[in-house]
C-alpha cells in the first residue's frame, strides 16, 4: 500500500431518511474504514451544491444515496443506515490499495457515479468510483465543478443539432450554471446565443456579466413575451433558424421560447427550476417540425463506458486551459475542520444550502474541504 498520513476521521452530511434537508440532514464524525488492497482513500479537495442534491435528499430525484451502516454509530448510540449526501466533487488520492496499478498518492479525480456522496471530508473508494483527471493548467474550483454543468453544456451542444459557424442558439436561464457554460462553449465555437433571463434589481449587471462570457443577446422573460420580441429576434438573427432551445425553467417561457425555434429545430429540456408544466403549441409541432427532447447528464454517463466520459472531460478541460471557459460566480465555505463539533458544521453547511437556493443570490456554494 502507498499512502500519506491522514487523518482517520471523517466530518460528512448525511442523512437517515428523505425530506426537507433542513430537518434530515445532520452532521456525522466516523472512522474511516482500513484500506484494501482493491480499494482507494481519497480527501475531498471541494464539493459544491447543485440543485440536483436537493432533489435527491427530498427523495424525488431517480438516482438515490447509498444508505448503509458502514459509516458507525450515532452520538445517541444507535447503529443506523446512513448516506452521504452529495454527487459532484474533486477529491485527491491519499492511499492505494495494493491491488491497483492505474492510480497513485496524489492524483486528482472527479466522481464517476451519482449517489456517491461527495459532502464528506474523506472516503473510500473503488477504481470504478473515480476518474483520474490531468489538473495541470486548471484551478481547484474549475476541477470541482467540472463534471455536471460545463459537461451537460458540453453535450447538450453537441449531441441534439449540427451547429456550424455562425447558427442560432437560444436558451432560458442563462444565468444558471450550465447557462453560462452555453454561453462560453458557444463563443468557442463561433456559435451565437440569444439569453434569456428573469428582470431584476440588478438587471443590467447581470447583462454586463454575461455579455463578458460572450452572450451575444440578451432578453428579458418580459420582453420575450412582448409584441416587440419577434421583430427583435428576427433582426438579431438575420432571418435565420434558430436551430436548438435549451431550457431548465418550464412554464410560460419555455413555450414562448419554443415559438422562436425554425423548422425541424430541437428543444431540449435539462430541468424545471418553475416546477412548472407547459404546453406545446400544435401549429409548431405540425408546420414547423418542432422536435422536443429532454436531456439528464446521469443517464448519459449510465450509458457511456468511463472512456468516453474521461475523453469528454479531457475536452472540457481543454477548452479551460485555453481560456475559453472560465469560473461560475461562486463562494467558497471553508468546511470540516477536526477542531469544529459537528453543531457548528452544520449550521455552516445550512447556511451555505440557503444561499445555494436563493433564486438572485446568483453564486455557486462550494464547500472547500479542511482536513
Amino acid at each position: 500500500m502507498t499512502s500519506e498520513f491522514l487523518s482517520s476521521k471523517v466530518r460528512a452530511v448525511v442523512l437517515e431518511k428523505y425530506g426537507n434537508p433542513k430537518d434530515v440532514l445532520r452532521v456525522h464524525t466516523y472512522e474511516l474504514p482500513p484500506i484494501t488492497p482493491t480499494t482507494l482513500h481519497i480527501r475531498f479537495l471541494a464539493s459544491p451544491i447543485n440543485p440536483a442534491d436537493v432533489n435527491q435528499i427530498e427523495g424525488v430525484y431517480p438516482v438515490k444515496p447509498t444508505f448503509t451502516k458502514e459509516l458507525g454509530i450515532l452520538p445517541d448510540g444507535e447503529h443506523k443506515e446512513l448516506a452521504v449526501a452529495g454527487n459532484e466533487g474533486l477529491a485527491e488520492v491519499i492511499a492505494v490499495g495494493d491491488q491497483i496499478k492505474d492510480f497513485k498518492v496524489g492524483d486528482w479525480v472527479v466522481i464517476g457515479r451519482s449517489g456517491f456522496g461527495t459532502w464528506r471530508t474523506h472516503a473510500v473508494a473503488t477504481p470504478n468510483d473515480v476518474i483520474r483527471i490531468n489538473h495541470e493548467g486548471i484551478g481547484l474550483i474549475q476541477a470541482a465543478t467540472l463534471t455536471v454543468n460545463p459537461c451537460t453544456a458540453y453535450r447538450m451542444l453537441k449531441d441534439f443539432v449540427t451547429l456550424n459557424e455562425g447558427d442560432f442558439v437560444i436558451q432560458c436561464g442563462s444565468n444558471s450554471g450550465v447557462g453560462q457554460a452555453v454561453i462560453q462553449i458557444a463563443k468557442a465555437w463561433n456559435i451565437n446565443t440569444i439569453n434569456i433571463v428573469r428582470n431584476r434589481p440588478d438587471i443590467e449587471d447581470l447583462k454586463a456579466r454575461l455579455k463578458s462570457l460572450g452572450a451575444t443577446y440578451i432578453i428579458t422573460y418580459e420582453e420575450l413575451k412582448s409584441n416587440e420580441a419577434k421583430d427583435l429576434i428576427k433582426e438579431w438573427t438575420g432571418g435565420n433558424d434558430i436551430k436548438l432551445g435549451l431550457n431548465c425553467i418550464g412554464g410560460d417561457v419555455a413555450r414562448e421560447m419554443s415559438k422562436y425555434l425554425g423548422h425541424s429545430g430541437h428543444h431540449v429540456t435539462y430541468g424545471a427550476m418553475s416546477k412548472q408544466p407547459f404546453s406545446i403549441p400544435a401549429s409548431i409541432l405540425i408546420f414547423k417540425n418542432i422536435k422536443f427532447s429532454g436531456y439528464w447528464m446521469t443517464e448519459w454517463n449510465q450509458t457511456h463506458s468511463k472512456e468516453e466520459r474521461a475523453e469528454m472531460l479531457n475536452e472540457v478541460i481543454k477548452l479551460i486551459k485555453q481560456g475559453k471557459l472560465g469560473d461560475v460566480a461562486y463562494e467558497e465555505v471553508l468546511w470540516g475542520s477536526q477542531t469544529e463539533n459537528d453543531e457548528s458544521l452544520k449550521d455552516k453547511f445550512l447556511n451555505a444550502f440557503d444561499k445555494a437556493g436563493a433564486g438572485f443570490h446568483g453564486k455557486k456554494q462550494i464547500l472547500r474541504m479542511q482536513s
